[in-house]
């Protein structure tokens, strides 16, 4: 049985408590890149001893990730409601999502996020540009499906 290492069959489902009364299947994604993060998840924090004993303690720690879609996405107007939403009541929405890997047969749950910024006009080159969301979550859960 061979596993299936495309994006093309993944489902992202982003839910937002208080503005939103269904889940939103994200759709359109960039070209060449649908989502990812800048850091790893942060476990552990670890400082030598001056006799060589490794001190450690685990640390809480978000996790940020980059979500990138084509100018003509239609996902983009829901986070342009949620930017706009939060800016009129200075207040900041709740975000929990689901990412589905098919072809791995994995599911990832994202808790607790929120809005952190993204690209609210897209670049106007020889095409559209692509747009940029950025979300914080508080967890990330990997599971199988």
């Amino acid at each position: 049985m061979s596993t299936l290492v495309t994006s093309a069959d993944a489902v992202f489902t982003l839910t937002v408590k208080t503005l939103f009364n269904a889940p939103i299947t994200l759709e359109n994604w960039a070209t060449n890149h649908g989502w990812g993060s800048s850091q790893k998840l942060k476990l552990a924090t670890t400082s030598l001893s001056i006799d060589g004993k490794l001190n450690k303690g685990f640390v809480p720690s978000a996790y940020q990730m980059s979500l990138h879609f084509s100018a003509g996405s239609r996902s983009l107007p829901v986070f342009d409601a949620i930017a706009t939403a939060s800016r009129q009541a200075r207040t900041v929405y709740e975000l929990n999502g689901e990412l589905l890997l098919k072809g791995l047969g994995q599911r990832f749950t994202f808790t607790n996020g929120c809005l952190t910024d993204y690209d609210p006009v897209p670049a106007g080159d020889t095409t559209l540009g692509d747009r940029t969301v950025n979300i914080t979550w508080e967890t990330v859960l990997p599971a199988g499906v």
